[in-house]
């Protein structure tokens, strides 16, 4: 067996290797087992990272925000087949790309409209329109993506009802429910939860999580003192190694207000801003059946319903797995262990969770009880190099 010794050990020579800081708890049954930081906040200014920095989560957000869809379905305000032109009526007359033997591409209708369990389990077709580093993803999906968002972009701040009214108007890449494509199925279901809340999806998740669970430093939004604890966002630059000599630029604070900014200032769906210690109370809750201290939140068959796979065999060999997501399925906007052999997991089958594109991750662990929080922020994130690793020391630091 492992010990914490190790984890200690990996993480600080993650920095000693060239991350900037970096963060980790491990938690069982409501006590923490593990929670230790190491390198830099701020590098320049020599600001040591402590548990009260935050950091950008990206697509670490979908853990909450798939969460309280999630309670709102144990709650009946909706169903998985429920049309999304329920909510969203332009989607009622949805198109999809169509290729023939000879390489054309035509639009025509689809057979059935998009579901709720489309864009809960990544299967309604769209990608994003735009990946790091603002580069056109080569897709004639994210092509239209990008063309129907061009007039919002160019007026400035638009928001997410706009953003979602625009994207209708782009073919998908397939029929609803044929294929996973990972994407814009996030702001449909942060969408629905706006529409169903009756206020911007981020104080709703504010309301209905975050403030139960007690997570005084998370938001999708700044408040209070949270910019000065944010941490700084470093680049890798291009052709440099991490330890090489210049190899990290700051970047400049013009790019995070893209991203992160007070409620309403940031244009779509604005993603989670927290920390270690705030996302285990989370991630504690989902490990403990809905439970935490002694609160009940939601219902633990909701959870096992989350993290239960969705998708087929061929998705998962076609479209969703790499050496990163090797053995995981996906379930309701969480990926799910399935085969841990064939992603030499040596935690339990059924632990889920996601990862964020600027180097956070999180898993939660309902057989032991167990969660496992860790963060960085690095463009690009050189997640399976630094996950994977923590992943298999943390779980081998458990008895």
């Amino acid at each position: 067996m492992s010990d914490f010794r190790h984890l200690d050990a990996l993480l600080q020579k993650f920095v000693d290797d060239g991350l900037p800081g970096c963060s980790c708890v491990i938690a069982k049954k409501g006590e923490i087992l593990y929670e230790n930081y190491f390198g830099w906040a701020d590098i320049e200014n020599k600001k040591a990272l402590t548990r009260e920095n935050v950091f950008r989560q990206a697509s670490l957000t979908k853990i909450a925000m798939y969460t309280v869809a999630m309670m709102m379905y144990e709650q009946g305000k909706f169903l998985m087949t429920d049309p999304v032109y329920e909510y969203f009526p332009e989607w009622r007359h949805s198109t999809k790309l169509v290729y023939s033997e000879n390489g054309d591409v035509d639009v025509v209708s689809v057979e059935k409209p998009i579901t709720i369990k489309n864009i809960m389990n990544m299967t309604c077709g769209l990608p994003y329109d735009m990946i790091m580093g603002d580069i056109p993803v080569k897709h004639p999906t994210a092509e239209a993506m990008a063309k129907a968002m061009a007039p919002l972009r160019e007026k400035g701040h638009y928001t997410l009802r706009e953003q979602i009214r625009a994207i209708s108007q782009a073919p998908l890449a397939f029929e609803p429910g044929s294929r996973w494509l990972y994407g814009f199925a996030s702001e449909l279901t942060a969408g629905l939860i706006e529409e169903i809340g009756g206020k911007p999806a981020e104080l709703v998740i504010k309301e209905m999580l975050f403030e139960p669970l007690g997570m005084e430093s998370t938001a999708n939004f700044t408040f209070g003192d949270i910019p000065d604890r944010l941490v700084k966002n470093y680049h890798l630059n291009r052709g440099k190694n991490l330890g090489d000599d210049d190899a990290l630029t700051a970047l400049p604070p013009e790019r995070d207000a893209m991203f992160v900014g007070p409620l309403g200032t940031v244009s779509g769906f604005s993603r989670v801003i927290t920390n270690c210690y705030d996302y285990t109370k989370l991630m504690q809750m989902l490990a403990n059946g809905g439970v935490y201290n002694g609160e009940r939140i939601m219902g633990r068959k909701t959870i096992d319903l989350m993290r239960t796979n969705t998708i087929t065999d061929q998705m998962i060999y076609e479209d969703y797995w790499n050496s990163y997501l090797a053995g995981y399925g996906y379930g309701y906007g969480v990926r799910t262990m399935s085969h841990p052999y064939e992603g030499q997991h040596n935690g339990s089958l059924g632990a889920f969770g996601w990862t964020g594109g600027s180097g956070t991750w999180a898993e939660a662990d309902p057989s032991e009880g167990v969660s496992i929080v860790y963060m960085h922020n690095l463009q690009p994130n050189l997640e399976e190099y630094h996950h994977l690793r923590m992943r298999a020391v943390a779980y081998g630091c458990l008895e």
